[in-house]
């Protein structure tokens, strides 16, 4: 599908959602860190602890959340991002899009009040992990319910429509960000998740070299594939949705 539309205005602030930690990082990250750059307030919300992320089967998984927490911050603060970075704490696999943690989606779109909501898109065919689905529902869910004042009245909170809601992973993107010049904001985040070099990204200790520089090439190569579409160096591929 050809990408019909390109660059939103730089919103005064943008909140992403993401599955696990380094979800946001891989989905958008470099658009992220080209409108911190440009003064967005950048917010991160991740929904669940991460605790499955690991092929070790004798890893302290407590001592696991707790990095990936502090990775995730590394993360954002990599992409320049000045916002909050939030964590719902659903237990890594069992992600549910239930009427509790979508409530919880919307208060945080209604304190945070961002222009623009980033998330998976929960349509993305074939996709395997239920994380991944359930985090994409919340997010359109969330954005619902947070635009309607009688949503979760008891939040005390007032209703908030973002302009845009940008979905990543999409099976048919029809919209590209010019990322130019963010793609090392986007390898840096991505690299500061290292309790996922061997499991997510292919790097072990062995040859961590090789494969470390293989990982940037896909990265590369796919902002590259995107940007040929807009007729740039670099992009990143959304689908857009603005009649929120």
């Amino acid at each position: 599908m050809p990408l019909t539309s390109r660059d939103v205005p730089v919103p005064a602030r943008a909140l992403a959602v993401g599955a696990h930690p380094d979800d946001i990082e891989f989905g958008c990250g470099a658009t992220l860190a080209k409108w911190a750059a440009a003064g967005c307030e950048v917010s991160h919300l991740v929904c669940t602890d991460g605790s499955k992320g690991s092929w070790d089967p004798t890893a302290d998984l407590a001592a696991l959340v707790t990095t990936r927490q502090q990775e995730q911050r590394a993360a954002a603060t990599a992409l320049g991002a000045t916002g909050e970075v939030l964590f719902l704490g659903r237990v890594d696999g069992d992600l549910e899009a239930d009427l509790v943690t979508r409530g919880e989606v919307a208060a945080c779109i209604r304190r945070l009040r961002p222009d623009v909501v980033l998330g998976h898109d929960p349509w993305k065919r074939y996709r395997l992990h239920p994380d991944h689905r359930a985090a994409g529902w919340l997010t359109l869910d969330g954005v619902v319910a947070a635009r309607d004042p009688h949503f979760f009245p008891e939040h005390g909170l007032s209703h908030h429509r973002p302009d845009a809601l940008l979905l990543f992973e999409a099976d048919e993107a029809d919209h590209g960000e010019d990322v130019t010049g963010h793609g090392d904001a986007k390898l840096a985040a991505l690299e500061a998740h290292r309790s996922q070099f061997e499991s997510t990204m292919g790097i072990t200790a062995a040859d961590a070299g090789a494969q470390r520089d293989r990982f940037r090439r896909r990265q590369r190569d796919r902002l590259a594939e995107v940007g040929r579409q807009l007729g740039v160096a670099e992009g990143e591929a959304f689908t857009r949705m603005t009649a929120l």
